[in-house]
């Protein structure tokens, strides 16, 4: 008996409907509908609490990293550096470095050694972020940072959400593979109960 024409399901999905288990195959064991209920269970778990997890998980991120970036830039100070003599070879890391002076936020002179930057000579005027002591230190937090972790710490939610469900399922399907084989055994014994072992 065929279809009428506007109740026709293309090929492609109703293969997917068919591997889901979205049919009325009566050919599906109790253990074929077990295992599809259970992987239907677990997805829906996923897709409720996934994106909850995401969103919080990234948000605290996002406030976390913009409370840093404040308090970096609250904390840290753009100065002009003069570089006073030629580059050496600093003795702990073996990084070629330039002595150089610049003056603290309190206003006091500040001595100490930069990473080589190109064309530094004696008398190159370069610009350095130092901490409220004038102690050289990292560049503020920037915006990017904070979007690409906040990124990280939702993509994180998402797995640490979806890796157990997923183990679990494996589990779940691994169980009634086993019960499978079993009924099978069992079937195959039934119709052929003088087969040659």
């Amino acid at each position: 008996m065929h279809r009428p024409a506007g109740d026709r399901i293309p090929a492609g999905l109703g293969r997917l409907r068919r591997r889901l288990g979205f049919d009325r195959n009566v050919l599906r064991r109790r253990i074929d509908r077990i295992q599809w209920a259970a992987g239907l269970t677990l997805a829906v778990v996923f897709l409720l609490a996934a994106p909850l997890l995401a969103v919080a998980a990234g948000g605290r991120a996002y406030e976390s990293g913009v409370r840093a970036e404040q308090h970096e830039r609250a904390a840290r100070r753009q100065v002009a550096a003069t570089v006073t003599g030629p580059a050496v070879v600093d003795g702990r890391y073996g990084n070629r470095v330039v002595p150089a002076v610049w003056r603290a936020p309190d206003g006091t002179v500040r001595k100490g050694l930069l990473p080589l930057a190109e064309d530094d000579r004696a008398g190159t005027r370069r610009w350095l972020w130092v901490d409220r002591t004038g102690r050289p230190t990292a560049p503020p937090r920037s915006r990017s940072r904070t979007v690409i972790d906040a990124g990280y710490a939702a993509g994180g939610a998402v797995l640490a959400v979806g890796v157990p469900l997923l183990i679990a399922y494996r589990l779940v399907r691994r169980h009634c593979d086993r019960v499978r084989d079993a009924m099978w055994d069992a079937e195959w014994a039934r119709i052929d109960p003088h087969r040659i072992s």
